[in-house]
């Protein structure tokens, strides 16, 4: 077996790691004290076992943890598992399991509860079916060693096991039942540094210390209480008088104000693992839509300059291609050239036979957009921008269960204004906007569009196995070539899902790349003066 990482060092994670405002904060921190988070979004489910939703991810993994976590580097550094090596083939994955570790209900942690969260998420999980579509089985040799067997190479797996991609749970909690209805997604036990105590719906989320966690010295906070605000200026409004400590989802236009204020402080860091964007994915079940010139004519309609400009008050930036720019190796934006162009637009239209009726009118669409006031702005651009085109355009309001049930199940839309996680590798994140696997089996967040092109699956499933990373990175970026040309969905911005105002006694907000979804375990909060 050839060892990867071994007994890393818990203080690899700096402050510096994070941004140069953490290297400041006082070197000890103040123990106690509540620490008061406000949201727009309330989660679905409080565990991101079989729902990765942002939401959920934010408040799972302060309660249940992955084997892994990662710096900024992408890097990946001990949690549940403390060392691991990997078999030379890559068929073989060996975690040795930290010992003497609890569940908040006082059962032990082991084994067993890695292979059942693993299986589990390979059959259930929304991106399971891509993450651990090579898991053959997990074996389990002894209590506090997992080896995880593959099929096939999956080179991507060591970088999606962290506590909100791929959490460990309670396999005693779930027992032999139906996983999707157990109590566990609404009152989780886990290993983290919080414990979940109350969830009142349509208001907040209690989460108190943890105090046998098995990393000595934190949690420093006695309690995280996490509001549901649908108001963006509520939220502003919170974070201003004092009411919360953290905010997140805020009025983007009360940002200059809010920042001239002495006691509060901006947090935008990069979430470059989620790699959040905004997508258009049109339904290319409708025969109008199902024409690449439709697709291409709505995509230079759209002055996405404006969204960023307008809607996101300039938080945001372009996104060229599905692949994250950060992602460099593999990234390929060459056909993604739709500027902002009405004559072009037009033209396109009249040539797809699509001419203007008596009442300028070529067509109507329908719009669904995932909830939140900047998708929302975004999807009143879109009625509007497109009219000018002669498209008419309907927006179907609604909360997420029913964008999700219009979107995945019922497929009630033309066009689909949607907010994906492109995540740490185009395999996990971007492979599932395009997987045709999402038409036979569908699963939220997998192939709204119901695009289906085999070349493009069969690259996928090549660039999963591939060990050889100039290959694979050829793959990538011949994928990005071809679906920019069909064009199925049409990326517009990233979405500043990091961004957060917090008072300037908040310290210890970041300590993973996981940014919004880390586990607060060195958040403080310091003493009022």
């Amino acid at each position: 077996m050839r060892t990867l990482y071994k007994n890393l060092a818990w203080g690899l994670l700096t402050a510096s790691t994070f941004g140069a405002a953490y290297a400041q904060a006082p070197a000890t921190p103040v123990k106690g004290g509540t620490v008061t988070s406000v949201v727009a979004q309330e989660p679905t489910s409080l565990v991101s076992f079989l729902d990765t939703k942002t939401d959920n991810r934010d408040v799972s993994a302060k309660i249940t943890e992955g084997l892994l976590r990662y710096d900024a580097k992408f890097q990946p550094q001990p949690l549940l598992a403390t060392s691991w090596t990997v078999s030379p083939d890559g068929l073989q994955y060996r975690f040795k399991l930290r010992e003497g570790v609890k569940f908040h209900d006082g059962r032990d942690f082991s084994s067993a509860d890695v292979r059942y969260s693993f299986l589990t998420q390979k059959k259930l999980g929304p991106r399971g079916r891509i993450t651990l579509q090579n898991l053959e089985r997990v074996d389990t040799p002894d209590a506090h060693t997992a080896v995880l067997v593959l099929s096939k190479p999956a080179p991507f797996l060591l970088k999606s096991l962290s506590s909100a991609e791929l959490p460990i749970v309670p396999a005693h909690r779930y027992g032999d039942g139906d996983p999707l209805g157990s109590p566990n997604a609404n009152a989780p036990v886990g290993t983290g540094p919080f414990i979940f105590e109350q969830w009142v719906r349509g208001s907040h989320v209690i989460l108190k210390r943890n105090p046998n966690y098995w990393r000595p010295g934190v949690p420093h906070v006695d309690r995280v209480v996490i509001r549901f605000v649908r108001d963006p200026a509520a939220i502003s409004a919170a974070i201003e008088t004092g009411e919360a400590d953290v905010a997140q989802n805020l009025a983007l236009a009360d940002l200059g104000r809010l920042l001239q204020k002495p006691n509060l402080k901006l947090d935008a860091s990069y979430d470059a693992f989620l790699n959040n964007a905004s997508f258009l994915e049109f339904n290319v079940e409708n025969p109008v839509l199902a024409k690449p010139e439709v697709r291409h004519a709505i995509a230079h309609a759209v002055d996405r300059n404006f969204i960023v400009n307008n809607v996101y008050y300039k938080q945001a930036e372009l996104v060229n291609s599905p692949v994250p720019k950060v992602l460099g190796a593999y990234y390929d934006d060459s056909q993604f050239n739709y500027g902002f162009d009405v004559a072009r637009a037009n033209q396109l239209l009249d040539s797809a036979g699509y001419p203007r009726q008596a009442n300028g009118q070529r067509f109507a669409l329908k719009l669904t957009y995932i909830p939140g006031a900047q998708f929302k702005q975004t999807a009143e651009y879109l009625r509007s921008a497109l009219n000018r085109v002669g498209i008419k355009v309907d927006i179907l309001d609604g909360d997420l269960p029913t964008f999700l049930k219009r979107a995945y199940t019922a497929r009630e839309f033309d066009l689909n204004l949607n907010g994906l996680g492109r995540l740490f590798d185009p395999s996990v994140g971007v492979q599932r906007i395009y997987w045709s696997d999402g038409i036979r089996n569908p699963l939220i967040w997998i192939n709204a569009s119901h695009y289906n092109n085999p070349q493009v699956d069969n690259l996928f499933r090549q660039a999963a196995v591939e060990v050889e990373e100039a290959k694979r990175a050829a793959q990538f970026r011949e994928i990005q070539q071809i679906v920019g040309r069909d064009l199925p969905v049409y990326p517009i911005a990233t979405v500043p899902s990091a961004l957060r105002v917090h008072s300037t006694r908040v310290h210890g907000l970041n300590n993973s790349i996981d940014l919004t979804s880390g586990d607060f375990s060195d958040l403080w909060l310091e003493a009022s003066k």
